[in-house]
């Protein structure tokens, strides 16, 4: 254990090793807690802390009176360059990518719309409103405003695929550039209704601006995910050094 780590945190990421290298498989269940105090000397309210931090992060679930069990492997997907669509991503990891469109409509532009897209006020903004899913769980709610000048009357068919594949394949636009600011928020209402969890679940927030090839802003995005069904992968490339 670390120096001025807690034993709880010790536990954890005990039990997250164990988790991660397959020791304690998809569905399996875990050793109950009094086995866990006996073999890590502590109590079972250390235990039961280092558990429910687990539970709460996605890797762990609890099945009324019978015991905790490892949860289905998070849902990953890459936040540095790529062409790979969600579904494609989602694919390589043996699960069923679903795109399902709520709503599509057209509002005037507001402030922070005028500001994120360059739009003159009350310019026309088509509004999309989508859940991704992996094998049927919901694991981001996303808004996306796309003027309506850029791709005048985007389709229930153009939204619930890769919006910039349609964006290039019916529009013509193609996204060269996106600038993505991410953060940690709590899941409200909306949030917890659209992806079927928990008021204040961890979630993370990336707000997205899109340019096209021109240097033009084409799409201002807000993306909420699961913080316990999603991460995200960054890689970084980085120049040989030059004497």
């Amino acid at each position: 254990m670390e120096k001025n780590q807690s034993l709880h945190a010790y536990i954890k990421e005990e039990l997250l090793d164990r988790i991660k290298s397959n020791k304690y498989k998809k569905g399996e269940k875990i050793p109950p807690e009094l086995e866990l105090c006996k073999e890590f000397n502590v109590s079972r309210t250390t235990v039961r802390s280092a558990l429910n931090q687990l539970t709460l992060e996605g890797y762990l679930y609890r099945k009324q009176g019978k015991g905790t069990y490892v949860a289905d492997q998070k849902v990953k997907q890459t936040l540095s360059s790529t062409v790979k669509r969600y579904s494609d991503q989602i694919a390589i990891q043996g699960k069923k990518a679903k795109i399902e469109l709520i709503s599509i409509n057209v509002v005037p532009a507001t402030e922070i719309l005028k500001k994120s897209l360059g739009v003159k006020p009350k310019e026309p903004i088509q509004r999309i409103e989508r859940i991704r899913r992996a094998n049927g769980e919901p694991t981001q709610y996303e808004v996306s405003y796309i003027p309506w000048d850029v791709a005048p009357g985007i389709t229930q068919e153009h939204a619930e695929v890769s919006l910039y594949g349609s964006l290039k394949n019916a529009f013509d636009v193609h996204i060269a550039k996106t600038t993505e600011h991410i953060e940690i928020t709590l899941a409200d209402e909306i949030i917890s209704t659209r992806l079927e969890c928990k008021e204040g679940l961890p979630c993370f927030y990336i707000e997205t601006i899109a340019e096209d090839d021109k240097g033009d802003k084409v799409e201002f995005s807000r993306s909420y995910f699961r913080g316990d069904k999603t991460n995200f992968m960054i890689e970084r490339n980085y120049p040989p050094n030059k004497e």
